[in-house]
């Protein structure tokens, strides 16, 4: 299902399904439903954005710390599940899936996910996503007594209803990843008390790291040889010039990519360049590789799979990108990445590792994208992106390759 479509939906559809569920939850109450015990089986929904599910994993895991490995369900939309299945945080069969092929199929899905997380007796619903009025729903009808989410407390986001026991107010200044551990963590807090937190979100947060099997890194070199033509690969760079459908004005200009790589070429004789991509992308990641016009760069869009991809990331040296979910992915290993960021916040959705180099120019009107107007913005013109100039970038590459060979350099010297 197309994104315009899914927030058509979600506003008028959401909206008076919205207002009948708070009436039946207000009609609920009258009948003494509480949520006193300690949690039981928790499920988390979180149905859009891969790189989200990155973001979010430190809060998986302490959710895995309440309840166990095995009480932990997660629901989401079946084109997002691959990096869930990836980080392995959660038993594969207790993810529920929905698929956003269309209106039946969602619908259909839904109903079975609401049956499934009845029949598991789930007891608490924990709704990731930042005022939907889909995924309150979903919370309200698993059936989960405990159910912790986003409430509009006055009119700072659409109406959503009043289907939560545990009513979160959202946070502007902090990081995506706080935000979820700040959920799963109201969890264990009185519902009466909210908006108030007696907590602080913890300081720092270590992302999982994934580790390629040899087979994928061999894989992924033979493609490699085959797309270069036998050219040396003393250094790759990755370049992914999408930033997806959810935000496409994300996207810094493809002539900038160009310029960017002819410049990164031309400086270094044994530098190679790899244009990443999904399945949908290789037309344009071949046209840019066409208009770069260098034998030592190439697109591998659609090339790899998922661990495919991770292993090239792994083999790369940097990877400069828009703010999208590959920003995230390529976290989970040893690469560096830069980051080009508009509208939206890098102090809110930057990855946070020390290889995360983050690029925003700053503009007063920037973020226009936040989760009080549904991620949607009005603006055509993103001076926000063309704000970052190719001699910016291109700079701060080549500083972030000096400093991995500074790295390099001090984990080969032998010990004192």
């Amino acid at each position: 299902m197309q994104v315009s479509s899914m927030r058509f939906l979600d506003r008028w559809v959401g909206v008076p399904i919205s207002v009948f569920l708070t009436g039946f939850r207000k009609l609920g109450d009258l009948l003494g439903r509480s949520a006193d015990d300690a949690p039981q089986r928790i499920v988390i929904i979180k149905l859009v954005e891969q790189g989200a599910t990155v973001i979010a994993a430190p809060a998986i895991q302490r959710a895995i710390e309440m309840v166990g490995r095995d009480n932990v369900f997660f629901a989401v939309f079946t084109e997002n599940r691959p990096i869930l299945d990836l980080l392995d945080l959660i038993p594969a069969d207790n993810v529920i899936e929905i698929r956003g092929g269309g209106l039946v199929a969602v619908a259909v899905d839904t109903l079975r996910a609401i049956f499934r997380l009845r029949r598991e007796q789930v007891d608490t619903a924990v709704d990731f996503e930042f005022f939907s009025r889909f995924s309150g729903a979903l919370t309200y009808l698993s059936g989960a007594k405990r159910r912790i989410g986003f409430h509009s407390y006055a009119g700072e986001a659409g109406y959503r209803g009043d289907l939560m026991t545990h009513r979160v107010a959202y946070n502007i200044r902090l990081h995506a990843s706080e935000t979820y551990r700040m959920l799963i963590d109201a969890i264990e807090v009185d519902g009466s008390q909210l908006p108030t937190l007696g907590f602080k979100p913890p300081e720092s947060m270590q992302e999982p790291a994934f580790t390629p099997d040899a087979s994928d890194i061999a894989s992924v070199k033979a493609m490699l040889d085959e797309r270069f033509a036998g050219n040396s690969r003393s250094r790759l760079v990755l370049i992914n010039a999408n930033a997806g459908d959810l935000l496409p004005i994300r996207r810094w200009a493809n002539e900038r990519y160009v310029e960017l790589a002819k410049r990164l070429l031309d400086r270094d004789p044994e530098l190679c360049i790899a244009l990443t991509g999904a399945k949908s992308e290789v037309a344009g990641a071949e046209e840019l590789a066409g208009q770069v016009g260098s034998d030592r760069c190439a697109s591998v869009a659609g090339r790899t799979t998922l661990t495919e991809l991770f292993a090239l990331y792994g083999l790369s040296d940097v990877m400069v990108t828009n703010d999208s979910g590959p920003a995230h992915y390529a976290t989970l290993t040893s690469i560096d990445v830069v980051t080009l960021f508009g509208p939206e916040s890098p102090a809110v959705f930057g990855a946070r590792t020390k290889r995360s180099h983050l690029l925003w120019a700053g503009l007063a009107c920037s973020p226009c994208v936040n989760a009080f107007n549904q991620r949607v913005t009005t603006c055509t013109n993103n001076l926000c992106m063309q704000a970052i100039s190719v001699d910016e970038v291109f700079e701060r590459i080549l500083s972030v390759m000096e400093q991995r060979a500074g790295r390099v350099a001090v984990a080969a010297a032998p010990a004192a």
